[in-house]
């Protein structure tokens, strides 16, 4: 057996089930969940005895003990291949299907807790996805604590320690940042809606095809958590969801997503399934959603191109300066809600969820303590309380897939793009560029940088090589500081 078919095959199998996981998040009807359940439970076990076949393992080692160094790209696809499989190996085939199945069941779970504003709905689904990660830490292993067995699938190489000690760096800053910004903060809001959700859909698309998102090779739908999956080579999947009284917000959450997407339509298709053709990390796939969504989304320049454009589409825009637009959408408040915070509040609300993930990996808290304890720490860092549980700790979508683990990476992103975007607009012709909102050479700097190399570097790697550095909180503060203070 040769390698690389079996890895095409597997991509083949996982590309099947993100096929169904995007149904599952669009169009699936609600009475059919159950056995969409069994259906991702069968491709992940499929795909799982698949990675971890004797065969698998022959043709893994056969092509390491033949590798002489002189193709990088295949050298690096044959470490990484050996990394994850290292990890498959430890994972019995049943706690894959076990785990599948319980990951449907604790998503619809989610749904309907959160609609109802009922943490205990979903409580009994929340604590089986714990355990699940508490026992593949364990057989995993980990040096400090069973966090550091999960954090390494989704940032690979940190570590708990490493994460800690550069959030408390940033919280130190962050929090008198913050709370000056909010303080500093004028009112302000847009003229009133309806924004109709026809015409929003026109216009985002509108922007999302002028930053450079491929609309032959993706498309936008809509959902109740806004996401972006890859469903093949050249197939990527943007969603988003609407509001009528604010486009803004589901503006930025398209830039956000279109940033995702433009990251995996770049990477090398001929590559596909394979890790030269794969995200190399969370934190740098959330480093190109935030440049785009920050970086460019929020700056004077690109609304200065972009908010005539708007104006057209909605009438009530028409007589509202773009100096109090501006504001709007560099206002800063606190807010229970991470997917509405602003970007000086945003990094809090992910160092809460570590801080939680990490109590309840360290079985420091109990699943019935994670409402209070969420509202103990929300109160610490913002002032207040949550309203109810659905804008407390039901509102976000990764637990209920069992993603203990993916929270630090988005801040890890605010970090990587404030960086990246600082090393690319050193560049005399693209910060030029970007002053007259003209992106092209921006995303032509990424896809050499970034996009083109895959997963065949480590995420500090590929970062110092673009940029000269290994990521710091540096660029990052300073582009906080001097847009909201």
């Amino acid at each position: 057996m040769i390698l690389s078919d079996r890895m095409r095959e597997i991509a083949l199998v996982n590309s099947a089930g993100h096929i169904l996981s995007w149904d599952q998040e669009t169009y699936l009807p609600s009475g059919s969940a159950d056995y969409r359940s069994e259906q991702l439970a069968y491709l992940a076990t499929h795909a799982h005895k698949l990675a971890t076949s004797d065969d698998f393992l022959k043709a893994l080692a056969d092509a390491e003990q033949t590798d002489d160094g002189s193709d990088p790209v295949r050298t690096a696809n044959l470490r990484e291949i050996r990394r994850e499989s290292d990890r498959s190996v430890k994972i019995p085939t049943d706690l894959v299907a076990r785990e599948s199945t319980a990951q449907s069941a604790g998503h619809h779970a989610w749904i309907a807790a959160r609609k109802a504003s009922d943490f205990s709905i979903f409580a009994p689904h929340l604590e089986k996805l714990v355990d699940f990660a508490a026992e593949k830490a364990d057989l995993w292993g980990f040096v400090n604590e069973p966090y550091d067995a999960l954090l390494e699938g989704f940032e690979r190489g940190t570590s708990t320690a490493a994460i800690a000690e550069l959030f408390e760096t940033l919280r130190k800053d962050l929090a008198p940042l913050s709370a000056q910004a909010v303080a500093k903060s004028p009112p302000s809001e847009l003229p009133p809606g309806p924004y109709p959700v026809e015409i929003q859909q026109t216009f985002n698309a509108i922007v999302a095809a002028e930053i450079g998102f491929d609309f032959h090779t993706g498309r936008i739908d809509t959902t109740a958590h806004p996401f972006c999956t890859t469903l093949g080579p050249r197939d990527v999947r943007l969603t988003t969801r609407y509001m009528e009284t604010d486009f803004t917000s589901l503006l930025f959450g398209v830039m956000h997503e279109a940033g995702h997407g433009m990251y995996e339509q770049g990477l090398p298709a001929a590559d596909f399934g394979m890790p030269s053709g794969s995200s190399v990390s969370l934190g740098i796939h959330e480093s190109q959603s935030r440049l785009w969504e920050n970086q460019v989304g929020r700056s004077p320049e690109f609304w200065e191109k972009f908010y005539p454009v708007a104006q057209k589409h909605f009438q009530q825009l028409r007589g509202f300066p773009l100096e109090k637009f501006l504001r709007h959408i560099q206002r800063t408040e606190f807010s229970p809600i991470r997917v509405e915070a602003d970007e000086a509040t945003y990094d809090l609300h992910i160092i809460l969820r570590f801080r939680i993930e990490r109590m309840l990996l360290n079985r420091e808290i109990t699943i019935a303590q994670v409402p209070s304890t969420w509202n103990d720490l929300f109160r610490e860092s913002f002032g207040f309380t949550p309203p109810d549980d659905a804008q407390g700790c039901l509102q976000d979508i990764h637990w209920s897939m069992g993603g203990i683990g993916y929270f630090p990476t988005y801040t890890l992103g605010n970090i990587n793009a404030a960086q990246l975007f600082k090393a690319a607009t050193a560049v005399p012709e693209i910060s030029a560029a970007t002053a007259k909102a003209d992106y092209a050479p921006l995303l032509a700097w990424l896809r050499e940088n970034i996009h083109r190399h895959g997963g065949a570097l480590d995420p500090t790697a590929l970062m110092e090589q673009a940029t000269g550095r290994p990521p710091s909180t540096e660029a990052y503060l300073k582009h906080l500081k001097s847009r909201y203070l």
